[in-house]
């Protein structure tokens, strides 16, 4: 079985169920079967064909869900870019990946029109939104295709998706997941379709995260109907609820937090709901003990995975989340919601192992490891980064943690010095190169800082060349101008130096002790 099964069973079971919610207008699976076959048609046209890629530059729309079904069913490889990224940042992953094709968005077209003598192997632009000068159009493109059903030799190992997920080492990292990494999911965690039974799952994920695409497939191979959201913004995200009664959402801890916080929360119906995930960063437990109390009745699942295990690998469950029993099982299961992140799902192992790959006893700290059908089995074109992360066939995750004797994994922190902020990791190395271009820095090291929304911020601690001057707000600016807007350091820090070990690398802890605050100092 491969994706494309999915939105082949499910347009065949519901044909006129409603796929896809979006700012008032519905599409059917039978429509977004015929559209991509469409698509998919065009797209061979061009030249594509099984194991080229296919790289699309957009917020949450219907067609991206097109867009990737008419990929995968050439057997070629879908690569959805992060829309918050600089022009030099999708420039890297054009090339690194080597797309054939690009679909770009409206807002996104004068960048796209910049980059082209730079991008020389896209061979095609698709303006999704609007005709463009020296593009393809969307819809002229799905118009003189055929809607026939597109026929391609797909094995269950091949490549549907690559993303790019940040790494600590500066540019990001390609991470290929095949039809077999969403399959194994699905057929174990997920309700196929029932021509009977009729949910709506509302998502505000942006598709380029793992957990995004995690959801559009599983809607897809459950016959849901996706309400989709351009982009998550806390009052419309109510009125979606309340207008398309959703039952299912998903939201990382700073969307939660700014829901249950929002003066307005009490004048919408949001009584729909019966399921809201939440993952992708560490959940504050004062967020998710008021979620529960002002959402009485909805189950709270907290997922645990990486865009290298195709995303969930351990999950918190509803039962997790409800705190009865005797004083001694409450407070275990408050110990719970406070900092354990569930217990491995069915299609996966999971383990506990020290710094020479040896699983460590019950209740003792080491680094979360995984490995199964869902997990990469290596970054794309990166050999290097591959024997690091993959150890005698098991992920190494960077974070740490233990494992109860009931098998509850427990967060310890990170083992590296990746910074996450809403949900998007930012690697410190990039953020410091940018640094180490201004004029007036002779060093510079990131940290991460706590933050009450974001759960962390970027900080820069910088130490200027002599006879220099410089303040917080160019060196922010400077950053501003050069990276996606969510990784700019918020803080600046000036030092005389900095600490490091007697081989020269930057003692961050050392940083994160003295400047760990939301602070110029």
């Amino acid at each position: 079985m491969n994706t494309t099964d999915f939105l082949t069973i499910a347009s065949a079971i519901a044909p006129d169920r409603p796929a896809v919610i979006f700012e008032g207008k519905k599409l059917t699976y039978g429509q977004i079967n015929e559209r991509s076959n469409r698509l998919a048609h065009a797209l061979a046209g061009f030249g594509v064909k099984k194991g080229d890629m296919v790289a699309i530059l957009q917020v949450n729309c219907p067609q991206y869900l097109e867009t990737y079904f008419a990929v995968a069913k050439l057997g070629a490889i879908f690569s959805p870019l992060n829309f918050r990224a600089k022009a030099d940042e999708l420039t890297y992953m054009l090339n690194y990946c080597e797309a054939k094709a690009l679909f770009a968005g409206e807002r996104y077209l004068d960048m796209v029109n910049g980059m082209r003598k730079d991008i020389p192997k896209v061979q095609q632009i698709i303006s999704i939104d609007k005709k463009a000068d020296h593009m393809l159009y969307y819809e002229d493109v799905l118009a003189k295709s055929s809607p026939d059903d597109v026929v391609a030799d797909i094995g269950d190992n091949d490549v549907t998706i690559l993303m790019f997920t940040a790494g600590t080492t500066g540019r990001p990292k390609g991470v290929p997941l095949t039809h077999n990494s969403f399959v194994s999911y699905m057929l174990t965690n997920v309700t196929p379709v029932d021509p009977e039974i009729e949910e709506v799952n509302l998502l505000t994920v942006p598709l380029y995260h793992v957990a995004g695409t995690q959801a559009v497939l599983a809607a897809t191979y459950g016959g849901r109907t996706l309400a989709m959201m351009r982009q998550f913004e806390v009052k419309d995200w109510m009125k979606t609820v309340q207008e398309t009664k959703a039952n299912r959402a998903m939201l990382v801890p700073t969307m939660l937090k700014r829901v249950i916080d929002d003066p307005d929360f009490n004048k919408y119906n949001l009584s729909s709901l019966k399921v809201i995930t939440y993952g992708a960063a560490p959940m504050p437990f004062e967020v998710i003990k008021k979620a529960i109390d002002v959402f009485p009745g909805v189950m709270f699942i907290n997922a645990f995975g990486q865009t290298e295990t195709a995303s969930t690998i351990t999950a918190l469950g509803p039962d997790d989340h409800v705190i009865t029993g005797t004083d001694a099982e409450k407070a275990k299961k408050l110990k719970r919601l406070q900092s354990s992140i569930g217990r491995p799902m069915d299609d996966v192992e999971v383990k506990i192992v020290d710094e020479h790959g040896k699983e460590v006893s019950r209740g003792e700290p080491g680094e979360i490891v995984a490995r199964g059908p869902r997990v990469m089995s290596g970054y794309w074109k990166d050999a290097e980064k591959t024997a690091k992360a993959i150890r005698h066939g098991w992920l190494h995750t960077g974070d740490m943690g233990y494992m109860d004797d009931e098998g509850y994994i427990y967060l310890a922190g990170r083992g590296d010095d990746m910074i996450i902020r809403g949900g998007e990791n930012i690697s410190p190395e990039e953020v410091e190169n940018i640094l180490y271009a201004h004029p007036k820095i002779e060093e510079a090291a990131v940290i991460g800082i706590p933050d009450p929304d974001w759960g962390q911020e970027p900080k820069a601690v910088v130490v200027v060349k002599k006879g220099q001057n410089a303040t917080p707000e160019e060196i922010i600016e400077f950053c501003r101008q050069r990276l996606s807007s969510f990784k700019r350091p918020r803080y600046v820090a000036f030092v005389d130096e900095l600490p490091r070990t007697s081989t020269g690398k930057v003692l961050k802890r050392v940083l994160r002790e003295h400047h760990g605050k939301a602070d110029n100092k």
